[in-house]
């Protein structure tokens, strides 16, 4: 890299851009090499579910090589189906998104469901930890596609 980006070079090349709805977002190397991990992690739990809310999060993360079984919440027609549905499995791994909807049904989620499976968000708080909050919803996780 010369000229006007040679001051920048050391910056850049530690430093890959992504872009999430219109902004453009700093995601370092450290970063997707952790986002990938994520993933490998994901596939590796047994007897397990995702959940999300709906298509293009299910989409994103089959996008970046999740393997195992998800289900969309809003395919469900109702919280009451959903549960009834899901409470046969033995874990269910929440991947709700972090906006206000979200964060109320995974609520609802863990109120209804708590005593009859193991609900589990510790990959929401890993995720939101990698990403440092910068992805509040699953299906930014496209962003992290072209690095895979």
């Amino acid at each position: 890299m010369y000229g006007i980006f040679s001051n920048f070079s050391c910056i850049f090349i530690k430093c890959l851009i992504c872009q999430i709805e219109m902004y453009i977002v700093q995601v370092t190397e450290q970063e997707v090499q952790d986002v990938k991990d994520f993933i490998l992690l994901l596939n590796y739990q047994v007897n397990s579910v995702v959940i999300v809310e709906g298509k293009r999060d299910s989409a994103a993360l089959k996008k970046l090589g999740f393997s195992g079984t998800v289900f969309e919440l809003h395919r469900f027609g109702g919280m009451i189906k959903f549960v009834d549905y899901v409470a046969k499995y033995e874990r269910l791994i929440v991947l709700l998104d972090g906006d206000r909807k979200g964060k109320y049904l995974t609520g609802k989620i863990i109120e209804q469901l708590q005593h009859r499976t193991k609900v589990d968000l510790s990959f929401k708080r890993r995720l939101v930890s990698i990403t440092k909050g910068k992805i509040r919803f699953i299906e930014q996780l496209v962003c992290y596609e072209s690095f895979f």
